[in-house]
C-alpha cells in the first residue's frame, strides 16, 4: 500500500512558509507546519495540514519535542528549512535566528536518527554582498560570498555548517527579493505610491532583479524531487533584470496611474535615515524596517544572479514576469482591502 511521503517546513507561517505547505499540499504531500506555539496561523488554515511546535532557538527543548513527534508520528522523509529571520536588533539575533537555529535542528535530527531523505535550506542572495557592481555582471556559483550585512554574515555561516556536515542530504536555495501576496515590505511601497509618493535610493543605475512567490515555490519543489538536487545551491530569481524604477512603474500602472512625486534620496542622507532609525528602535528593544542592514541592502547596485544550474540541472521554468506578478499582487491587496 502506497504511503503518502511527509515533509514539514520550518517557519510555515510566514509569508514564504505558508505558499510552501500550500504547494506541498498541491503536489500530493502529507504537510507538516513547522510552527512556534505564538506562531500566527491565519495562512495555515486547510483542514488537511498538521502542526509540529518547534523550538529551534533552545536544542534541550527542540530535542524533547522532536522525540515526541517521533514516537507518535515518526520522522519526516523531506524538511524545508524556512524558518529565520529578517529584521533583528542586534546581530546576535541574527545568529541566533538563522544560523544557530539551523545547526540545532540539524543537530537533533541527527542525534535522533529523524534525519530526512532531502534537507532544503532557504538562504539568500544577500550572503554575496554588492559584488561584480563595476561591470554589472551575474553573481555566479563561483563567486566567494562577501556579505556586508549581519543577516547576510549569519546566513553564510549556516550555509557554511551545512557545507561542513559528512553524508548530510542537503540542498541550498539563495533566492533574490521575494515577493507576492501576504508579503508585506514590498506592499509598502504599493501602499506609498498609491499615497503618492515613489522613494528612489540614489541615482545611479541599480540592477535588481525578482522572484514572485509561486516560482520560488516551484523551484524549492524540484530541488525537494530531483536527484541531482543534493549537494547543490542554486539561485533563484524570474530569469530577467530590472532597473531600479521598474517594480514602481508597474505598480503605479496596476493602481491606474496616481499622480506621483519621485523622490531620489543621496545616498548619505539615506544612510543616516536609517541608522537613527535603526538606533532609535534598538535603544527601544524593537526592529525598524529602516536600519543599517537595509541601508546597505538598499545601496547594492548589483543583483543579478546565474539561475542557468537550476534551469539546466532541474528543469526550472519561471512562469512571472514582474509584470505578471505585480498584477497578482495589486488584485490581491485590493481583494483583502489593504489597498
Amino acid at each position: 500500500m502506497e504511503t503518502t511521503e511527509k515533509i514539514l517546513v520550518t517557519g510555515a507561517s510566514g509569508f514564504i512558509g505558508s505558499f510552501l505547505v500550500e504547494g506541498g499540499l498541491e503536489r500530493g504531500y502529507e504537510m507538516w507546519a513547522g510552527v512556534r506555539k505564538t506562531s500566527s496561523r491565519r495562512y495555515l488554515q486547510d483542514s488537511r495540514i498538521r502542526f509540529a511546535e518547534l523550538d529551534l532557538e533552545h536544542p534541550e527543548r527542540l530535542k524533547e519535542q522532536l522525540e515526541a513527534h517521533r514516537r507518535e508520528h515518526g520522522g519526516w522523509d523531506y524538511v524545508i528549512h524556512c524558518a529565520g529571520v529578517t529584521k533583528c536588533p542586534d546581530k546576535a539575533a541574527f545568529e541566533r535566528g538563522n544560523y544557530k537555529a539551523t545547526r540545532h535542528l540539524v543537530e537533533q535530527l541527527q542525534a535522533l536518527d529523524m534525519v530526512p531523505r532531502r534537507f532544503v535550506y532557504i538562504s539568500s542572495l544577500s550572503i554575496f554582498g554588492p559584488i561584480r557592481e563595476k561591470d554589472y555582471s551575474p553573481i555566479c556559483e563561483s563567486d566567494r560570498p562577501q556579505p556586508n550585512t549581519a543577516y547576510g554574515v549569519s546566513k553564510v555561516h549556516a550555509e557554511n555548517y551545512l557545507h561542513s556536515l559528512k553524508g548530510f542530504p542537503w540542498v541550498i536555495f539563495r533566492p533574490t527579493g521575494v515577493y507576492g501576496p501576504r508579503e508585506k515590505d514590498y506592499f509598502l511601497m504599493a501602499k506609498s505610491i498609491r499615497n503618492h509618493l515613489d522613494f528612489v535610493a540614489g541615482s545611479r543605475r541599480q540592477d535588481i532583479t525578482f522572484i514572485y512567490i509561486k516560482d520560488l515555490v516551484q523551484a524549492i519543489y524540484l530541488g525537494v524531487e530531483h536527484p541531482k538536487a543534493e549537494g547543490r545551491a542554486y539561485f533563484v530569481s524570474d530569469g530577467q533584470v530590472y532597473n531600479s524604477r521598474t517594480f514602481s512603474d508597474l505598480i503605479r500602472a496596476e493602481l491606474g496611474h496616481p499622480w506621483m512625486v519621485r523622490f531620489v534620496c543621496p545616498l548619505p542622507l539615506l544612510k543616516l535615515i536609517c541608522y537613527v532609525a535603526g538606533g532609535l528602535a534598538a535603544a527601544c528593544g524593537k526592529t525598524s524596517t529602516l536600519n543599517a542592514d537595509k541601508y546597505k541592502i538598499m545601496k547594492q547596485r548589483n543583483w543579478q544572479c546565474d539561475i542557468s544550474p537550476l534551469v539546466r540541472e532541474l528543469g526550472y521554468r519561471p512562469e512571472y514576469p514582474l509584470e505578471r506578478g505585480v498584477k497578482e499582487i495589486i488584485a490581491w491587496y485590493k481583494q483583502e482591502r489593504w489597498l
